[in-house]
């Protein structure tokens, strides 16, 4: 048991940045680091709680127990970059949600606005478990699907089972979860769009927090991969207003590049055959 304890630990609030979280590993959900000869599995981490979830649970408490972590497990991505107490995976799927119900039209006629709220409220459901996998863990996608599937298997089959009364709502949550990975759906892709957007919208709080001090460009790349033209216009607005921090602050941002392409695009460039303006994108 030891073993698996010091594998699960590879959590968000154990890195040298002050992220000011909880250190009671029953609220904040640990990264993936299984031992070598171990595969990482859900009863892997689960041995690691002080209070695990009875294995037949007579109530959704024990689920909204372990959906508790998400509130206090702060996000991955901003631990490099020495961010004092950053936002939660619940805090960004809060804004998510509420981004949602903002749908412009006429884009919103072509959605089901409840079901996009439903995707975004659930789509990070599995790090509850399985921690904010970032590309600097070096998990796979493959891997890391294996182990979200495996989480809201056990989340929606088990502690939301028969005996609790809430099987349709743990069937719900699940097919919810499924259509967000699987990106197909107009409404599934529009919350992707949102995912992108409101990581945008918090890298450049970040750095009006930071004064002039915090320069998160890194971030940036996601504002490429907006996909629906209402939220690459938002994304827009975001940048405008990121430069005219950045110019009154005096300084020179970071990806400016990234920037300038992003809204030239909204200035009458079109994009055809993967180039923008005649240069390849």
């Amino acid at each position: 048991m030891e073993r698996a304890k010091r594998a699960a630990r590879h959590v968000i609030n154990s890195s040298e940045t002050d992220l000011s979280s909880s250190s009671d590993p029953n609220t904040s959900a640990t990264a993936a680091a299984p031992p070598l000869d171990e595969p990482w599995s859900v009863q892997q981490v689960l041995t690691t709680l002080p209070c695990p979830p009875p294995s037949n649970p007579t109530s959704p408490i024990p689920f909204l127990h372990i959906l508790e972590r998400l509130k206090t497990t702060p996000r991955e991505g901003w631990r490099r970059f020495s961010i004092t107490s950053p936002e939660s995976i619940a805090d960004h799927m809060y804004r998510m949600s509420i981004l949602t119900l903002l749908c412009p039209s006429p884009l919103r006629q072509k959605l089901d606005i409840p079901r996009c709220t439903l995707l975004a409220l659930c789509h990070d459901m599995a790090e509850s478990l399985v921690g904010d996998i970032t590309p600097m863990d070096g998990v796979n996608k493959a891997e890391k699907m294996r182990r979200e599937g495996e989480t809201m298997d056990y989340l929606t089959k088990q502690l939301l089972g028969v005996g609790t009364g809430c099987e349709e709502g743990g069937t719900l949550l699940r097919e919810a979860w499924e259509e967000y990975e699987e990106a197909v759906t107009l409404e599934a892709k529009f919350v992707h769009d949102i995912d992108r957007l409101e990581l945008v919208i918090q890298m450049m709080e970040y750095e009006r927090r930071g004064q002039g001090k915090v320069d998160l460009r890194e971030f940036l790349r996601v504002a490429e991969n907006i996909e629906m033209e209402e939220m690459k216009e938002w994304c827009r607005d975001v940048l405008r207003e990121r430069q005219d921090f950045w110019d009154g602050v005096g300084k020179e941002p970071g990806g400016t590049d990234i920037s300038k392409r992003i809204l030239e695009r909204g200035n009458g460039e079109t994009e055809v055959d993967g180039k923008v303006g005649g240069e390849t994108v």
